[in-house]
């Protein structure tokens, strides 16, 4: 499972159980950190998920900014709420990626903010599986 982690919206993919191929699952509102570690358990459990990877918002030069500071202590007290793993992945233009696929297959500009954070998250997921595959 993938997170695209926003200040307003949380993208989620799932891998198939192989781990080769994500696809975007869906998006959540942010309400509180407690209704959110509440929802990943949900789908952990009703996913049989091994491994959560969080997209890390790192600058164009790899420092951090403000918001990878936020997701770092997010997935920080992540890992205290659920038992599987959890990693940061440099999520770099995910969300670019994700815009333009959307566009190129034919969703209108409206749409586009219901749908884009679940699609950076897969696109997310699939450089990391892609780059852990033996």
């Amino acid at each position: 499972m993938a997170l695209d982690l926003g200040e307003k919206r949380i993208g989620i993919a799932l891998s198939d159980p192989l781990r080769m191929i994500a696809k975007a699952d869906r998006v959540i509102k942010r309400r509180s950190r407690k209704e959110d570690y509440a929802t990943y358990r949900r789908i952990i459990e009703e996913s049989s998920i091994s491994l959560v990877v969080v997209g890390l918002p790192l600058m164009l030069d790899g420092e951090d900014s403000q918001q990878t500071s936020w997701v770092r202590n997010y997935t920080e007290q992540l890992t205290t709420e659920v038992t599987i793993p959890v990693e940061l992945w440099d999520e770099g233009f995910s969300t670019v990626e994700a815009e333009e696929a959307l566009k190129m297959g034919g969703v209108r500009r409206k749409k586009l903010r219901d749908r884009v954070d679940a699609v950076a998250a897969a696109v997310i997921l699939q450089s990391y599986l892609d780059a852990h595959r033996s």
